[in-house]
């Protein structure tokens, strides 16, 4: 049955003729599916079309579950790679919109990070503090909704789900449609070994080489860069980023000192450095420590003890450190206005020299990015904080996630396929493959290690040399300039087989009514006319009214049909299809090999995805 929360959202936003004209079903699963096309529906669902996407934004539910099982996943562009990678996110009272600001998040995020995929993200809307076996349950049931989708979209933990959900989704889907599993089956134990915080403290290590380079602008004129053993650090969030954080900082800056830490219940500081190896066993055993550790060492000596501990969260941002990591799932962690409910206001801020975000804040909603500007413009600008975004430090998690689809699960490592969906069969399955999944995972563990080093480095490098090179950017503007930067450079890289669509095929021997039905049927202003499976002609629509006009629809195709086709290869890029349709003014053409018909390209797909890139690279055409 449909979640009654998503129920009751879409039947306030969405016109009830939509469900009638769009509802599809397959054996009780239902889906609500839009295109890029759809500006006004999605616009009822909060969700704004730009340039970039989205792709696809489906709402989604098993009307035959027992249990309520339905969210939405939207894919936000391919332009990157297919499939789309990006997590489920199982909360109450998601919305598209939501998901949407995360797809367009991991957009950008595997674009900076140079990964092969596009950007995507699901939400399973279910309440909290369910038992372990209705989660499971529920996820198993999302799991075979997404099935569909499993060619665009490739899915990963997020709030709410973690590696033993993923487990479920591969035992339903496969090993292959679904990230971030447990190591046995061949995955790279992200929550474990701090994927995302390793990037963050990488790129605190680089940017401790390179930001003297800062001080050519104004407002880094004094910057200094203090010596290991007097370098101090903030975390907001003492969690599955910060937690972890903490402890690779304390492995690769050993004279580092982490001086304050927040969580839900308060936060503790200490200006000669916390107990971060104490403090992480708390975390690991208890996940929230700030507490804990108040009644456990302080309460008994009081005002005596160094460490200082406060109920407010949110007032370890008022404390000095020479880098703060916000790492709290918190998108206004500073803000200008106190109206937008941030977790500090600019002008009661800490001094800090440098913020290095390993928490999600990149919105594409107007009025958010509006706050994100406002906010560097003076913490940036005017106080000289140096400012490195979300999507281009804490992609470790995807990186690490993304070797389980790079480096390929073998042929023989493939769950059989009568197997999908039998659990105790999968158990027995990998228990037999042990020792081969474990070698698979430290492959693919090596793999992510140096992929992150390398694009995490890089990324600083590239984020510095553009703060650099123009004084009046900001880091939000650089940083999505870089990703974008690298999307557009793989869309010029892109193929006719990459963006081609299905066209409708029939037989030379068919009739002109046949054909017309086809066309109707199939929603296609042009199908493919074959004769033992090779293209000989194509007919349009044009040629069908001119055939009704005379009253021909009972001839065959051969009559009617345009015999010297303009095709395309599967290799021409985006370029070459612009041309072709541009020098013999055709509005699409198949994409043929051999003669064999792989599909087509039109004028209306080339514009709506690509030829706004192609024109902005000022490329000739």
């Amino acid at each position: 049955m449909i979640p009654k929360k998503m129920e009751s959202f879409l039947n306030e936003h969405l016109p009830k003729a939509t469900f009638k004209a769009r509802l599809k079903k397959d054996d009780g699963r239902c889906y609500l599916e839009f295109s890029n096309l759809d500006v006004h529906l999605l616009s009822h669902l909060g969700v704004i079309r730009d340039k970039v996407g989205p792709h696809l934004v489906a709402c989604i539910w098993d009307e035959k579950s027992p249990q309520e099982v339905g969210g939405y996943v939207v894919v936000d562009s391919l332009a990157g790679g297919r499939p789309s990678m990006g997590g489920i996110r199982m909360l109450p009272d998601i919305t598209p919109s939501d998901i949407h600001n995360l797809a367009r998040g991991m957009t950008l995020k595997n674009a900076a990070a140079n990964l092969p995929y596009g950007g995507g993200k699901a939400g399973i809307v279910a309440e909290r503090g369910l038992s372990p076996e209705k989660h499971t349950e529920i996820v198993r049931g999302f799991a075979r909704l997404i099935r569909r989708y499993k060619d665009i979209y490739l899915p990963g933990p997020d709030v709410g789900t973690n590696d033993a959900d993923m487990k479920t989704i591969a035992i339903e889907n496969g090993l292959d449609n679904a990230l971030s599993k447990p190591a046995d089956m061949g995955g790279n134990r992200i929550d474990e070994l701090g994927a995302a915080a390793g990037g963050v403290i990488i790129a605190l290590q680089t940017l401790l080489d390179i930001m003297p380079r800062l001080r050519i602008l104004t407002q880094f004129a004094n910057l200094e860069i203090p010596n290991p053993n007097d370098l101090k650090i903030l975390i907001q969030g003492f969690g599955a980023v910060g937690a972890h954080a903490a402890r690779i900082l304390k492995e690769r800056l050993p004279e580092a000192k982490v001086i304050g830490i927040s969580d839900l219940e308060g936060y503790l500081y200490n200006e000669s450095g916390l107990p971060i190896e104490q403090l992480f066993k708390l975390w690991i055993e208890k996940k929230l420590v700030s507490n804990i550790y108040f009644k456990e060492q302080i309460l008994s000596e009081g005002y005596k003890h160094p460490t200082k501990f406060s109920t407010n969260a949110d007032n370890l941002l008022l404390e000095n450190a020479f880098c703060f990591i916000p790492a709290a799932p918190i998108f206004n962690y500073l803000c200008v206005r106190s109206s937008e409910n941030p977790s500090m206001t600019v002008d009661r801020m800490g001094k800090w020299a440098v913020i290095i975000e390993g928490a999600n804040t990149y919105s594409p909603d107007p009025n958010r990015k509006a706050a994100r500007i406002r906010m560097e413009q003076i913490v940036y600008r005017e106080k000289g904080v140096m400012i490195a975004n979300d999507y281009l430090v804490n992609s470790g998690g995807v990186i690490f996630a993304a070797q389980e689809h790079i480096v390929r699960t073998p042929d023989h490592l493939q769950i059989p396929e009568d197997m999908l969906g039998n659990r105790e069969a999968v158990e027995k399955w990998l228990k037999d493959h042990e020792n081969d999944f474990t070698e698979l995972s430290k492959q693919r563990l090596i793999a992510g290690e140096e992929y992150r080093e390398n694009v995490i480095h890089n990324n600083m490098i590239e984020l510095v040399d553009l703060l650099t090179a123009n004084p009046d950017i900001l880091p939000c503007t650089a940083a999505e300039q870089i990703s974008l930067q690298r999307l557009t450079a793989k869309e010029r890289e892109r193929t006719a087989k990459d963006i081609m669509i299905p066209i409708p095929t029939i037989e030379v021997s068919s009739t002109i009514q046949e054909a017309a039905s086809l066309i109707i049927n199939q929603v296609s202003d042009i199908i493919a006319v074959l004769s033992n499976d090779k293209l000989v002609g194509v007919v349009t629509d044009w040629d069908i009214t001119k055939a009704m006009a005379v009253g021909n629809m009972d001839d065959t195709l051969d009559k009617i049909m345009t015999r010297d086709v303009i095709t395309a290869h599967p290799n021409f890029t985006i370029l070459d299809i612009v041309r072709e349709l541009e020098q013999y003014k055709i509005s699409a053409m198949p994409i043929v090999e051999e003669g064999i018909v792989l599909g087509k390209v039109d004028s209306d797909l080339i514009a709506q995805r690509y030829v706004l890139d192609l024109l902005q690279s000022g490329e000739p055409h």
